[in-house]
Order: structure tokens, then sequence, then C-alpha cells
């Protein structure tokens, strides 16, 4: 390893999950990590972890040296089908439409944001089964 190297640290991302028709941590959602070099480079998929109780991936992998974006990849339909079969959610949801038989207007969420090296990124999903909203966090 290249001193260079050593003394350029890579960076890292972390998010959670906020389901906001329950005003609650969403847990069990599948989510993907995958970086490129470039904006012409492919997708390279590094990792990937469900969140947890609180609503959090904790276990996300670094991204690799030379790393410019970063997409992180939400499955949500099963989350909302999980949650669909719930009463809980049935009776939180009653006044709302169906959309479709998954419960979610969005199967699947896909962010994708630039980096630099050597910092971290807390990139936080406000969900709902007809609208999402994400921004950096810290």
């Amino acid at each position: 390893m290249s001193t260079e190297s050593a003394a350029q640290p890579h960076g890292s991302v972390s998010t959670h999950i906020l389901d906001t028709s329950i005003g609650r941590p969403a847990e069990g959602v599948a989510v993907s990590l995958a970086a490129r070099g470039g904006r012409d480079a492919g997708w390279v998929t590094l990792g990937g972890s469900a969140t947890d109780a609180d609503g959090r991936c904790k276990d996300l992998p670094a991204l690799p040296e030379g790393t410019t974006h970063v997409r992180l990849d939400f499955e949500t339909e099963a989350y909302f089908l999980n949650k669909q079969s719930s009463k809980k959610q049935a009776e939180a949801q009653q006044d709302a439409p169906r959309v479709r038989d998954s419960g979610a207007f969005f199967p699947e969420v896909a962010i994708t944001f630039a980096v630099v090296p050597g910092e971290h990124y807390h990139v936080p999903l406000l969900l709902n089964p007809y609208g999402y909203s994400v921004y950096r966090g810290s």
C-alpha cells in the first residue's frame, strides 16, 4: 500500500429509514450499496444489508478508492407487503386508497449521489406507500 493511498481515507455510507405513514422506523428493508469511479464507469455492487429494529443499516461496506458516485437501492415492496398483512398497518391506513397488490406505489427506491474521498455520507430515507424523500444527514 502506498503512502498516498494510506493518507487518503476511503469514504463511507450509512442510512436509516423512517416509515412516515406510521411514524416508526422501517425494519427489515433490504438495502444494496453500489459504487462507480466516474460517471461513465459501470456500477459495482459492494454489498448489502437490511435495516434493523431502529430502521438503520450500520454495516454497509466502505467505499473503494476512486469512488465518485454511490447508489443505494432500497427494496421497499417486500417491506410494504409485510406491513400490509399487519393489522396495525391496515388500521393506520384504512382511509388510504389501494395502489396495487403490493401496497406500495414505489416497489423500490434507488438513490444516486456524488461523493468525495474521505467523507462520510448518511442518507436517510423518509418513506410511505405513496412517496419518499431523502436528504444528506449528519
